[in-house]
């Protein structure tokens, strides 16, 4: 009998029994802890070893930027990679893919996001099997994280208003619970193909005692591993948006990345972007998007209407 795959979950406990066994301070050891438990296990935790790639772990600090600060992210991002180290030397994996993954000091408008290009959300959209079809639409044209997806409900789809509202998400370990912050409970406005697909799509959705949008085929959350390994991933290569090694490009992320850069394009202001997008603040917004929103291309015409207005005075 072969043995049990080893998780994330095994490799933080390996970790922080190394930790202890070093005597890191009492202070080290709580902060390794709750890093483990309130960052990585939620999202990583169930995920086997051999089977997480580099853009799992980009998901994962995307995921951490968009709740968290940039500082709180490294020291996370830190933490994790220690995890997995402890796993390449137990030899449950050959390698760490979050070796190449780095979180540089960066200038509030830099870039350091992958934004999938239109073309390829066209592609996504296209090659998306009817079962998840209705959901890759409402990632693309809502913005909403994955924890949302998971825990939307049918009574919070309102077809007469054509409003999504967000009331809950479902974590990691498929509970359900509330937003993050306060700014996740919004209301977002649902494009035609969303509502289309959405109407389509609620004939054939799995009935269950919770009336999710998007459940297994039991009618439960459905898990956020299964969503990738099942649907996300297969459906990139479909579609032929593969990195150098022909693997899956982009996380789940990377569709509210999409979102919010269409809505960047259509010129709508930074506020309703951050409300529609459930930012804690403008701030974030900006720390994550400010360089979408700055384009020299853009500026010209105001230029030309400085050197008007002071040569017409």
């Amino acid at each position: 009998m072969s043995p049990t795959p080893k998780t994330v979950h095994d490799a933080a406990e390996a970790w922080l029994k190394r930790c202890a066994r070093e005597q890191l301070d009492n202070q080290t050891l709580k902060t390794y802890r709750s890093q483990a438990n309130n960052h990585i296990l939620p999202r990583l935790g169930d995920r086997v070893l051999s089977e997480l790639r580099r853009v799992d772990i980009k998901d994962f600090v995307d995921e951490m930027l968009d709740e968290n600060s940039r500082a709180m992210t490294r020291k996370v991002l830190v933490s994790l990679k220690s995890l997995l180290k402890e796993a390449v030397e137990r030899e449950w994996i050959d390698a760490s893919p979050a070796v190449e993954i780095k979180l540089k000091r960066q200038k509030r408008h830099d870039k350091r996001i992958e934004i999938p290009t239109k073309e390829e959300i066209r592609l996504l959209m296209h090659h998306a099997p009817d079962r998840h079809r209705a959901m890759i639409y409402a990632a693309v044209f809502t913005g909403m994280r994955i924890s949302e997806l998971r825990g939307l409900t049918w009574d919070h789809v309102d077809f007469e208003r054509r409003i999504i509202e967000i009331r809950q998400r479902a974590n990691r370990l498929n509970e359900m619970g509330s937003p993050k912050s306060s700014a996740g409970n919004r209301d977002i406005p649902m494009a035609p193909m969303v509502v289309h697909a959405l109407e389509a799509w609620r004939p054939h959705c799995p009935a269950g005692d919770l009336g999710l949008v998007f459940p297994n085929g039991a009618g439960n959350v459905e898990s956020y591993g299964n969503i990738m390994r099942r649907v996300f991933y297969p459906l990139q290569e479909a579609a032929g948006i593969v990195d150098s090694s022909g693997k899956a490009k982009y996380g789940f992320h990377g569709l509210r990345h999409a979102a919010a850069s269409l809505m960047i394009e259509q010129k709508w202001p930074a506020k309703k972007i951050q409300v529609i997008l459930g930012h804690s603040s403008i701030m974030v917004t900006f720390d994550t998007y400010g360089h979408l929103f700055t384009r020299a291309e853009d500026d010209v015409e105001l230029f030309e209407k400085m050197e008007h207005d002071l040569m017409a005075a």
